[in-house]
């Protein structure tokens, strides 16, 4: 009781907000007491039961291990090591909190473009230093018996002059570069995690919020989103979307160079300074030693999860169910209590509760009814204006908040106009995620904005070509291999409430 207490006081100043919708829907008789129920759904135990595995990670530090390790493989050449980075964070991003993997793996990439550079610069210094020698020799050798002391002294000057140009003129150079890839390795650390967060059901709240939105409006959907077709979905989403930002960041930052970017042309000087790179992120993960009982234990309680995720309902055979007995805690309730977001579960059950009244009070059916005159408008066209309006609205919102929003009201839009609520559901619950432009608008942004490298112009110009990139993505997702996985081009039966639609 105690426990419950502390953790009613930490979190006070979110349950002004989330607890709104149990306090006020019950008085006007809009959802009596059912408004209770939502705050305790499947969607909300399930997001609960993510967040409990990806504290156990956290806390047994399985993240930083998987982490180097792909960095070991992948190397540290300007364009893998930025691939690296953004695969490593896109992957952690499908199963723990976007927040928790920017935050773990920006120092990290800190280390590793520090060490890059002191390295580049100990380099060029001394092939600098080695070419000024051999000017002095030359400069030595030219005086004949007709040169006065005064010609040699004013050319002794000129070189000293021009030795300190070039030796100005290349640390310019060297700390114009190293900015320029800190920036776009900054970027692609904060893009990666939101855009890693679609692959899965678990991944960022926005997908729960679609999940409990479609079996809430529709209880004889046939557990259409399930973890299995969300996989099927979102995953070859986020994996195109993923290398477009690869390629976008490249292209910004680091100049489309196939040889210098993946060292195909590097020396022995540059081939050093990405060796003694690579040492640092060895030596991270020597620190780590070897993989603990608990980290086994973890990992394999995640891939049983994500294995149980996919079979626990697949719809073409029936569910599994797990018969292993209780093992040791690898957890303790203090820990729990620390990690877990509480905020986001009551948000996500206040989101849900609001849906209810919304629906009970004819309020999305009135605004879905107003929205009638789009179903003149090809049901493409509807999808990218759509997907825009939610890309732009969560730069400034939350994407809990924006889901909670929209679901429900683009849901009644697609009744109203005969159209299958999948296809404008899905696409704008993606584009939730989309928050690419500013700083404010997700927290892996702030994060990486807060290490004072980055410039909002600089993520605004970045982030305003990917939220572009990202819409077209989506609207290619959902006219093709989303329309024959979910039927998208047909009308479906549990939709047809009132039996308007045939």
């Amino acid at each position: 009781m105690a426990g419950f207490l502390q953790m009613i006081l930490a979190f006070r100043k979110y349950l002004i907000v989330v607890l709104v919708p149990l306090l006020f829907l019950p008085l006007p008789l809009v959802v009596p007491t059912k408004a209770c129920r939502e705050y305790l759904k499947d969607t909300n135990m399930l997001f609960i039961g993510g967040l409990l595995i990806a504290i156990a990670i956290e806390n047994w530090h399985l993240h930083k291990r998987v982490a180097l390790q792909v960095l070991l493989i992948t190397g540290v050449r300007p364009a893998l090591l930025l691939m690296g980075f953004m695969i490593v964070t896109a992957f952690l991003s499908m199963w723990i909190s976007n927040t928790a993997t920017t935050a773990m793996m920006v120092p990290i990439a800190q280390a590793v473009l520090e060490q890059l550079h002191r390295s580049e610069v100990d380099s060029s210094t001394a092939a600098q230093a080695s070419e000024n020698v051999n000017k002095a020799f030359e400069l030595q050798e030219e005086p004949t018996k007709s040169d006065s002391s005064k010609e040699i002294k004013e050319k002794s000057n000129s070189l000293v002059l021009t030795v300190e140009e070039d030796i100005k003129s290349n640390e310019n150079l060297l700390e114009e570069n190293h900015k320029k890839l800190c920036k776009g390795m900054s970027l692609s650390i904060c893009y990666s995690a939101s855009i890693g967060g679609i692959a899965t059901l678990t991944g960022t709240t926005p997908n729960l919020v679609l999940q409990g939105q479609v079996n809430q409006l529709y209880p004889d959907n046939g557990n259409v989103i399930n973890f299995a077709s969300w996989f099927s979905f979102a995953c070859p989403t986020m994996i195109v979307l993923l290398v477009l930002a690869w390629i976008w960041l490249q292209i910004l930052y680091l100049g489309f160079n196939f040889k210098n970017n993946f060292g195909c042309a590097g020396n022995d000087a540059a081939k050093a300074k990405e060796q003694r790179a690579y040492n640092i992120i060895k030596e991270e993960r020597k620190k780590l030693g070897s993989m603990k009982f608990a980290e086994i234990a973890v990992l394999f309680l995640f891939i049983l999860l994500v294995v149980l995720w996919f079979t626990r309902d697949p719809g073409f055979i029936p569910g599994s169910k797990s018969k292993i007995q209780p093992p040791p805690a690898l957890l303790d309730w203090k820990t729990v209590h620390q990690k877990m977001p509480w905020n986001i579960v009551f948000l996500l059950g206040g989101g849900f509760a609001l849906a209810k009244g919304s629906e009970e009070s004819g309020l999305s059916a009135w605004l879905g009814s107003k929205l009638t005159p789009l179903q003149h408008i090809p049901h493409p066209a509807i999808a990218i204006v759509l997907c825009l309006l939610i890309a732009t609205f969560t730069e400034c919102t939350s994407n809990v908040a924006t889901t909670t929003l929209f679901l429900p009201i683009l849901a009644s839009m697609a009744e109203a106009i005969c159209l299958n609520p999948l296809y404008v559901m899905l696409p704008c619950t993606l584009s939730a995620s989309l928050a690419f432009m500013l700083p404010v608008a997700t927290p892996p942004n702030a994060i990486v904005f807060s290490y004072g490298q980055l410039k909002v112009i600089d993520m605004a110009k970045a982030g305003f070509i990917l939220n572009i990139l990202g819409v077209l993505t989506i609207t290619l997702a959902i006219n093709t291999w989303a329309s024959s996985l979910f039927q998208l081009q047909t009308f479906p039966s549990w939709a047809n409430k009132t039996g308007a639609c045939l």
